[in-house]
């Protein structure tokens, strides 16, 4: 793709950070987060280099779900705040800047949700047809999403006699999308939440969203998500979709719409994230290696979202059993630290043992990939999970600002509070932003530094992959390379210094390569080789700098 305006593609080389309002500042002293308090922080976001802010739900619910069980897709929890308190976040992450993009969660409601509620009272209900009923249960059905916590994804509706399906929890029925009006009520929240100022969407589990109900033919099922992209065009044609699609490489290109694009914008990279803790396990960068060489072209216009975990679970999904336990062994050794027999509950400093050298190489790999880097809040300081938190919930927990009571989270009681912090090593006490930031040598600056290094290599976010070959075992090398130039990144996954050769293709006579993190330059030989030293973990980034290049750093 030839590279002239990138304003209307922002979302390739942006920074985005994903957050829970109710966890991450509380305002008022009730023990939860509010869109007042992540006000707030909107400077120290836009300090920390973020340029797009990722909101999960803030919608009103029952909260048996973690507020991804929705009752109204306009309105807002009134625990976090009011409609214009949403629009001011916005226009301050604007003005910083940022754009903003919200989760888009449409597979499914809440049962309380009037449509729902409605549905349930009468089979002629006119919301009936909002749902998916059965008279029975298919024969064969699909498997449920939670293992152990749900047998089957059929629920009994005594008053109708009808049962309803739902994918994920029972007390989350399915919405029908082979309904028009259904589909004609996910254009309007979009159009609704478009119009209050945000910028996208992340897309809830994507491909359940657009499964039509067994024995419906809808035609080609991508034609929803066609439709949503087109519509968002028409309205903002800068906004963009994220979504989550958990499939293998082949079946995600479908989701970008193939080839030509015309569908999501960016998807979440699940088989390089899996891959990356096999290598991490192994100490090997191979399988990791294996599966960026798989990653297939996307459309120009697109790109990948790197992450190295999100807020469920650490899902292992697409490893072998064997690949699985392995991972499990290494970094989950305690059943309690698994769950759905697939994922890890655990943030990534303690499955690390706490080695600031093995963390910081893995965010600079996760900058350093072709594609958007993706924060869930806390990583930037290196928070840990609550081990006395079952499940998903473990790494939920509010955002830890000081050493003070609750982290500085809130005035609350601490028994008000949405979540406890850890009580461990990973507590407040040792772990929160107001220390970091007057430490030279903590991780938040590392990150700071990190982002500033991403977005000043535009190069990461619209260039392409190449696994480079070299003699050096436990060293990943790769180049990024586009019309605005050429990287090499170099990262060490064992705990012993290495010295590697390695080829950096042709280049012309007087090339260097500048090391972006310190003032020195790579001699390039005379057959176009260079000899580097990593430490152990260490990693590098060397920018290929022709004769002539302007450029600093």
């Amino acid at each position: 793709m030839k590279i002239t305006d990138t304003s209307d593609l922002w979302w390739k080389s942006a920074v985005i950070y994903c957050l829970d309002v109710e966890t991450y500042l509380d305002s008022d002293g009730d023990g939860i987060g509010d869109f007042t308090g992540l006000a707030r922080r909107i400077d120290y976001l836009a300090d920390l280099g973020v340029t797009c802010l990722w909101l999960m739900p803030f919608y009103p619910t029952p909260d048996r779900d973690d507020g991804y069980d929705i009752s109204d897709f306009y309105g807002v929890d009134p625990r976090l705040g009011s409609h214009g308190d949403v629009v001011e976040v916005i226009r301050t992450a604007h003005d910083r800047g940022m754009r903003v993009i919200v989760d888009l969660v449409v597979n499914h409601t809440s049962d309380a949700h009037p449509w729902f509620v409605s549905a349930r009272r009468s089979r002629n209900s006119p919301y009936r047809d909002f749902y998916v009923w059965r008279d029975e249960p298919p024969r064969h059905q699909q498997p449920t999403v939670f293992p152990g916590e749900e047998a089957t994804v059929w629920e009994l509706d005594e008053r109708s006699g009808q049962y309803f399906q739902h994918v994920f929890y029972k007390h989350q029925p399915d919405l029908n999308i082979a309904n028009p009006r259904v589909r004609d009520e996910i254009a309007k929240t979009i159009g609704f939440w478009l119009a209050l100022g945000v910028n996208g969407f992340r897309i809830d589990a994507v491909p359940f969203l657009i499964e039509p109900p067994e024995g419906v033919d809808l035609g080609d099922p991508h034609e929803l998500l066609r439709d949503i992209k087109r519509f968002l065009q028409r309205r903002v044609g800068d906004a963009a979709l994220l979504g989550e699609v958990n499939l293998p490489f082949a079946e995600q290109l479908d989701f970008f719409g193939g080839p030509r694009g015309g569908e999501l914008d960016l998807q979440f990279d699940f088989v390089s994230m899996q891959a990356l803790y096999l290598s991490l396990a192994r100490s090997d960068p191979a399988p990791l290696a294996d599966a960026l060489r798989s990653r297939p072209v996307i459309p120009s216009e697109a790109t990948w979202a790197n992450f190295v975990r999100n807020h469920d679970e650490l899902t292992l999904d697409k490893l072998s059993d064997a690949e699985r336990e392995e991972v499990f062994e290494a970094f989950a050794p305690d059943e309690a630290q698994r769950v759905y027999g697939r994922g890890i509950t655990r943030r990534l400093p303690p499955m690390l043992a706490g080695d600031p050298r093995r963390v910081r190489m893995v965010y600079s790999l996760m900058f350093s990939l072709p594609g958007t880097p993706v924060l869930f809040y806390g990583e930037e300081i290196g928070m840990g999970e609550n081990p006395e938190i079952t499940g998903r919930q473990a790494v939920r927990t509010p955002m830890q600002w000081s050493d003070e009571r609750n982290g500085g989270f809130s005035t609350a009681p601490p028994s008000r509070l949405v979540a406890p912090p850890p009580s461990d090593g990973y507590a407040p006490a040792h772990v929160n932003v107001r220390q970091q930031r007057t430490d030279d040598d903590s991780l938040l600056l590392f990150i700071r530094r990190l982002i500033g290094r991403y977005r000043a290599s535009p190069e990461i976010g619209w260039g392409s992959l190449e696994i480079l070959d070299h003699d050096a075992a436990g060293v990943l090398a790769h180049a990024v390379d586009s019309e605005l130039g050429r990287m090499i990144l170099l990262h060490n996954f064992t705990d012993a210094p290495v010295a590697l050769r390695l080829d950096i293709g042709a280049q012309e006579e007087g090339t260097r390569l500048i090391d972006l993190d310190r003032p020195e330059r790579v001699p390039v030989g005379a057959e176009r080789r260079i000899d580097v030293e990593l430490p152990a973990y260490g990693h590098r980034w060397l920018r290929v700098s022709p004769p002539g290049d302007t450029r600093i750093g």
